[in-house]
């Protein structure tokens, strides 16, 4: 049996045409490429890509999805097994999108040098030598396509940029499932290769050979290993330096904004977050995501004639002065937005559970939230635990004076651990709502 038929399944006279049909494919002979390299670096990828899948799912169920107020709020069979996000830690969200968001971009250029090790393959001739390596190709498409695609239009939401003319949301969630799916089909069919390829050499020895001693790893017929090498101008300990040195430098760009402090200025990746209100030094001088200038609220709305309305078991309606003259509480909280920013303030008002108890649900199955603003995020729906959270607030102040108009005056909800958006900024009305 020739060579074609007993490794491909092809005919010796049907090989020969696949031959001569050869389209003018790139030839890429980098000394670099291997299985060893392209499994150290998918090891790397196999630790951090599933933290930024499973912190991305954990922010969809802290929007709540079982209160139908998650965006995007209908996901089909794509629905996850809710539960009642919880308050405490209080930094809880600031962790899991801080890691979602930073963690991310960090691997951006470990993502890029593991497509850059296995781009051979992409051009291997014949494409599709059996059915069970077309399967892997198609895996491979969906696995490539759709980590691009989630990295493009993360990076691009962040910039508050939506060039791309669809929600975001609900497509960034349903990308996120074809990349689990592919995900885990990639790992299945690659991971007794990896181990493989991780035992060919020794990371120890690599790191110690410079670039006189680099050699081409052996070809194990897997199409990674250039036929015809060029010298190599970087070795292997040179190129792994520059993939960590470039997540190590991307890290050092995006960490200050959800750490904060002296390092907040460094957050080049991250502008949403360093649009500061005030810019004064003063109480009211920390991000904000939505000025009230982009609110489109008239002033007059939130002027004298402002008011709170409480609705539940019977109706009350307070003005501002009203609220002051309530038992108030003081809470050190973060707010943490889903394009990974977060900030960390002292907020002081009315417990949420006081104004639920005078509205005469002392026990809210949940509550909703709406404000004088008008549009999608205009409203939020809190939980059971949210609302009964002794640090759950309609704050009137932070670092002890009156909130600004840009961070919610007259009044605004804060919730421990509650993801940003759904504190509410220029609340209009509190709905309690019984079992």
């Amino acid at each position: 049996m020739s060579r074609s038929e007993q490794d491909y399944g092809f005919p010796a006279p049907l090989w020969r045409f696949i031959g001569r049909a050869r389209p003018p494919l790139p030839r890429w002979r980098s000394p670099l490429r291997g299985p060893w390299l392209t499994s150290v670096l998918g090891l790397a990828l196999l630790v951090g890509l599933p933290i930024v899948i499973i912190t991305g799912l954990l922010s969809y169920i802290a929007y709540g999805p079982q209160l139908g107020y998650a965006i995007p709020p209908d996901v089909g069979v794509l629905k996850l097994p809710v539960f009642d996000w919880p308050t405490r830690p209080v930094w809880l969200y600031r962790l899991t999108q801080g890691l979602h968001v930073g963690l991310g971009l960090v691997l951006v250029p470990i993502v890029l040098a593991k497509l850059w090790s296995v781009i051979p393959k992409l051009f291997a001739w014949p494409p599709v030598r059996s059915l069970a390596e077309a399967l892997e190709r198609v895996s491979l498409l969906l696995l490539v396509g759709s980590i691009l695609f989630q990295i493009v239009t993360g990076v691009l939401n962040i910039q508050y940029d939506y060039v791309f003319g669809f929600s975001f949301y609900a497509a960034h969630y349903t990308g996120a499932w074809i990349f689990i799916g592919a995900f885990v089909a990639h790992v299945a069919i690659k991971l007794p290769i990896m181990l493989r390829g991780l035992r060919s050499r020794s990371l120890r020895a690599e790191l110690r050979t410079p670039l006189a001693r680099t050699r081409p790893e052996h070809d194990d017929g897997n199409d990674l290993v250039a036929p015809d090498p060029v010298p190599p101008t970087l070795s292997r300990r040179g190129l792994l330096a520059v993939v960590g040195g470039g997540a190590l430098l991307v890290a050092a760009l995006v960490s200050g904004q959800s750490v904060g402090g002296v390092l907040r200025p460094t957050s080049f990746l991250l502008p949403r977050g360093r649009t500061i209100a005030g810019g004064d030094g003063g109480p009211n001088d920390f991000p904000v995501n939505r000025t009230f200038a982009a609110s489109g609220i008239d002033p007059a709305a939130t002027g004298d004639g402002w008011w709170l309305e409480l609705a539940g078991g019977r109706p009350v309606r307070l003005d501002r002065a009203a609220l002051a003259g309530m038992a108030q509480h003081t809470a050190v909280l973060p707010i943490a937005c889903v394009e990974g920013w977060s900030t960390v303030q002292t907020w002081s008002g009315v417990r949420l559970r006081d104004l639920a108890a005078l509205a005469g649900v002392p026990e809210p199955a949940a509550a909703l939230v709406r404000s004088i603003e008008q549009g999608p995020f205009a409203q939020a729906a809190l939980t059971s635990g949210q609302v009964l959270d002794p640090d759950s607030l309609l704050a009137l102040h932070v670092n002890g004076a009156d909130l600004s108009p840009d961070h919610g005056f007259p009044a605004r909800v804060i919730v421990p651990a509650l993801p940003g958006v759904h504190c509410t900024k220029w609340v209009r009305t509190i709905e309690f709502r019984s079992a």
